[in-house]
Parts: C-alpha cells; sequence; structure tokens
C-alpha cells in the first residue's frame, strides 16, 4: 500500500483536487440556477451538458493523448476547466451555461483518461485491486467534501465560482512537477453494441437506465434541494451524505453480489432503491407541516442514505453480471461498450428529470428515479424466467466509481492486458515466416528454424 501511495501520491493529490473543485462546482451550479430563477426545464438541459462534453470526450480524446501526451493533455483540460467556471459568473444564462457544461464534461473525462491510463500502467496484477480502491476512495471522498464548500459564500456572489477555478488550477501543481515519465498510451476497443445486448441484454439495458438516473442524482439533486427551501448547509449535507454512502456500499453489496445470483442482487437493489426514494418524498412532504405534525429532517437523510447505499454500485454490479456471460478476455471491451450505453442515458438524464418535477413538483426528482430503478427490477425479473445463471469463475465484483473510463476499467484485478488481435491477412503472413500466435492473447512468438 505504502509503495502504491508513493509512486502515484501527485496523480493521487492532483485528482483530489479536481474532484473537489467538481463536487463544489456541481452543487454550486444548481443552486444558482434556482437563485436565478432559471425554469426547470432549462435548468434540467443546462446540466445536461456535462454528459455530452463527457460522452463526446471519451469517445475521441484517445486521439489526441496519443498525439501529445498525458502531462500536456492534463494541464490542457485542467486549465480549460479552471476558465469555463469563471465564464459562468460572467455571463449567466442557460444556454450559455449549456456550452460551458459541455467543455467542462468534455475535460472531465480527459482528466478522467489520463488519471486512469497512468495508474493502470504504474499497477501490476498483485496490486490493481488496491489502485483502484484507493483511486476511488480520492474521488469520492474529495467530491464528497468539495459539496460543503457552498457554505464558502452565497451563490449568487463571484467568489465561489473564484474559488473552484483556484482550486482546479492547484491541482496542476503535482502532477506538472512529478519526475516520473508518463505511460505509453494504449487505445481500448469496445465491442459492438449489437454483440454486447446479445451477449447480456440485461446488461445493456440497465446500464442504459442507470446512467440517466445517476446523471440525474448527481445533477438535480443540489437542484431539488434548493427547490424545497433547504439551507445551504442543508444542501451540502444531503449531496455528501448520498456521496459517502454511494461509496461505502460497495464492498458489502459486491460481497454479496459473488456469493448470489447477481441479477437478484441488482434486483434487491432497485427495488430497493425505489422503496427508499418513496419514503424519501413522504418524509419531504411532512418537513415543512405545522409544529407537532412536522417530521424532523433526519429522517429525510436517513432514507437518501439508504436510497443511495442501493443505487450508487449498480454500475459495477452490471459490469459485474456482464461478465458472467463473456470470456476474461473479452472484460475490458464489455466494459467499454458498457460505459458508452451508460453515457447515453446519462445525457438524456438532467432533461428527462426536469420535466416531472416541473410536471409534478420537486418530488418529480424522487418519482423519475423511482420509475427508471423500478423498470430495470422489472426487466431484471423477465430475464430471469428465460436465462438460467452462468457460474463465470474468471468474473468477480470490484468496486469502481460510475465515472470510471474504459482505461479505468482495466484496474479491475481480475482482467490482463489485451494486445488487438492480429487480422487473418497478417496472421498468415506471420505464419508463412515462421512466426505462431497464441490462442490466448495473439503474441508473438519466435520459432526457431528447423
Amino acid at each position: 500500500m505504502n509503495k502504491i501511495i508513493n509512486n502515484s501520491w501527485a496523480l493521487f493529490l492532483g485528482m483530489g483536487l479536481i474532484m473537489l473543485a467538481h463536487g463544489y462546482q456541481g452543487s454550486l451550479l444548481g443552486i444558482r440556477a434556482v437563485r436565478e430563477d432559471f425554469s426547470l426545464i432549462s435548468t434540467g438541459f443546462m446540466l445536461s451538458g456535462y454528459y455530452i462534453g463527457y460522452f463526446v470526450g471519451a469517445k475521441t480524446i484517445s486521439n489526441l493523448v496519443s498525439r501529445v501526451g498525458h502531462i500536456r493533455v492534463f494541464a490542457a483540460f485542467a486549465s480549460v476547466a479552471s476558465v469555463v467556471i469563471l465564464l459562468h459568473s460572467i455571463i449567466v444564462n442557460p444556454f450559455t451555461w449549456f456550452i460551458l457544461r459541455i467543455v467542462t464534461g468534455f475535460s472531465m473525462v480527459s482528466l478522467y483518461t489520463v488519471a486512469e491510463s497512468w495508474l493502470n500502467d504504474r499497477s501490476s496484477n498483485k496490486n490493481r485491486g488496491s489502485v483502484l480502491s484507493i483511486y476511488m476512495i480520492v474521488l469520492y471522498g474529495s467530491m464528497a467534501l468539495g459539496m460543503f464548500f457552498i457554505n464558502f459564500s452565497k451563490p449568487e456572489n463571484f467568489q465561489p465560482f473564484i474559488l473552484v477555478s483556484l482550486i482546479m488550477s492547484l491541482s496542476l501543481i503535482p502532477i506538472l512537477l512529478t519526475k516520473r515519465k508518463p505511460p505509453t498510451f494504449k487505445r481500448i476497443l469496445g465491442m459492438k453494441l449489437r454483440d454486447l445486448f446479445d451477449t447480456s441484454p440485461f446488461g445493456m439495458v440497465s446500464s442504459l437506465l442507470i446512467g440517466s438516473t445517476h446523471s440525474a442524482l448527481f445533477s438535480m439533486l443540489a437542484v431539488y434541494a434548493a427547490s424545497m427551501n433547504f439551507s445551504i448547509f442543508e444542501i451540502s449535507v444531503v449531496t455528501f451524505l448520498v456521496a459517502i454512502s454511494g461509496a461505502i456500499s460497495q464492498w458489502p453489496i459486491g460481497k454479496l453480489s459473488d456469493a448470489l445470483d447477481r441479477r437478484l442482487v441488482i434486483i434487491y437493489c432497485t427495488f430497493g432503491s425505489s422503496f427508499f426514494a418513496f419514503c424519501a418524498i413522504f418524509a419531504s412532504s411532512q418537513i415543512y407541516m405545522p409544529e407537532g405534525l412536522a417530521t424532523p429532517k433526519y429522517w429525510f437523510y436517513f432514507f437518501v442514505i439508504l436510497f443511495s447505499f442501493c443505487s450508487l454500485p449498480m454500475f459495477a454490479l452490471i459490469f459485474a453480471h456482464t461478465n458472467d456471460f463473456i470470456p476474461k478476455e473479452k472484460f475490458v471491451a464489455a466494459g467499454a461498450g458498457l460505459q458508452f450505453a451508460f453515457g447515453l442515458g446519462a445525457m438524456m438524464g438532467p432533461f428527462l428529470c426536469s420535466f416531472f418535477m416541473d410536471f409534478v413538483g420537486p418530488n418529480g426528482f424522487f418519482i423519475y428515479l423511482i420509475i427508471f430503478h423500478a423498470s430495470i427490477g422489472i426487466f431484471g425479473v423477465y430475464r430471469m424466467k428465460i436465462r438460467a445463471v452462468v457460474d463465470n469463475p474468471d468474473s468477480q465484483f470490484t468496486p469502481m466509481p460510475q465515472t470510471i473510463t474504459p482505461l479505468g476499467m482495466e484496474l479491475n484485478p481480475v482482467t490482463e492486458h489485451i494486445d488487438e488481435p492480429y487480422s487473418e491477412k497478417v496472421q498468415k503472413m506471420l505464419k508463412r515466416k515462421g512466426v505462431v500466435i497464441k490462442k490466448k492473447d495473439q503474441t508473438v512468438v519466435e520459432k526457431e528454424n528447423t
């Protein structure tokens, strides 16, 4: 453990500062949108821009990293993210913020890609699990702490935006001063969506749906709380609890999924999420009743914690479930396909959720989460009736953040480096020259001339 931290402390510190600023920024923009009287649909539209940028960046950033290198890409996009947040305080309208959120999403996925590629290069099969665990703790912990920074100054002021920019700029220092050489970048090829759906229809569909729920959860939670007249401190508490409980729940739920049919655990988690979201609606509706009838606010916090405990491990559960039906060498490619489906759902989440909130009221936020979580559970029940469970000894649950990129999925300790397979034409040419291809990973082995 000490060796891992000594080798990668600069990267962990840099990413910790970035997530501190990112968590702060997410809550800040949601609250400021409410204070500026943006309509709920405009707010959802604006916040969905982040996931559009994230999705586009995930598909294109690999080419840029290959051309200019990790450190330059990290420095460039950390600087871009730092500048963009300042522009939010200068030009305040939903469409401009939508464009800026696209740029922020593109910048953030670039930073994630660089960090996870770097960690991949520094890790081996013996310590991948530890590296991924530390990385996830840094991400969730820093993001959760960042949400308390909204108490620094009123969201209507420009000082909070300056503080976010300052923290983001500070993240460059440990990365740029590191003496260690950056890794050689390699791109991960995903499975075709049709092949992925044929392999695991439940994994593909549930990844799409959970993407739409998690993006709505993290984007619209502060908007919901502000609409319910929570104080700034109360908003910081509820957003903090969501991030921390989701991180803590990864291990116990993951262990349970390794012991039982993983689909059963997913079904219980989705229905549990729906139930606790319903309880949160009931608790929130009692908060502002006359004295003597009102429910203490801690009951609302309690149900939000339980909701997050059930919901946030979902992507890692879906990833592990999909791996139950494929060979080990396709784990990373399948993960890239699932992340693609997750991104498609994430782009729609905040915008769709805003329609529910506009039509029903603030509690439309939880109604949206209930419907989408329950849909995953219902589809899971259907799939269990038509497909038997598969025991794949290579597949196991690995805790991972929902922001994980395909490169980060290689940190899963059960995966190994996968070389791009040679085409049939190249294989025939190598065979004529006395070279054979191993069937397992298609690496080249020279044969002695006879």
